[in-house]
């Protein structure tokens, strides 16, 4: 299996698992695994460092899940934290 297959079928294990919460400390851990799950996946579809790319997309993921209220972005409740 190729970086790249593991990169992706890793993507969309995390986006059906998270992209959701309601608590700040729950919306940035979902949201970090999300940027880190779609920063790996561009990094290795763009031809540069995965590891790099999950870095910078689960820091900024984390940032957005952690600064924003459930107003503002909702994808419902978590299945893995409250």
């Amino acid at each position: 299996m190729t970086v790249f297959t593991r990169s992706l079928m890793f993507t969309f294990a995390m986006l059906s698992l998270t992209a959701c919460g309601q608590s700040p400390g729950c919306r940035a851990v979902t949201g970090g695994a999300i940027g880190a799950g779609g920063g790996a996946a561009l990094g290795e579809i763009l031809g540069g460092n995965p590891a790099l790319g999950a870095a910078a997309g689960g820091l900024a993921g984390a940032a957005t899940g952690a600064f924003t209220s459930p107003n503002q972005v909702n994808a419902g409740p978590s299945p893995v934290c409250n």
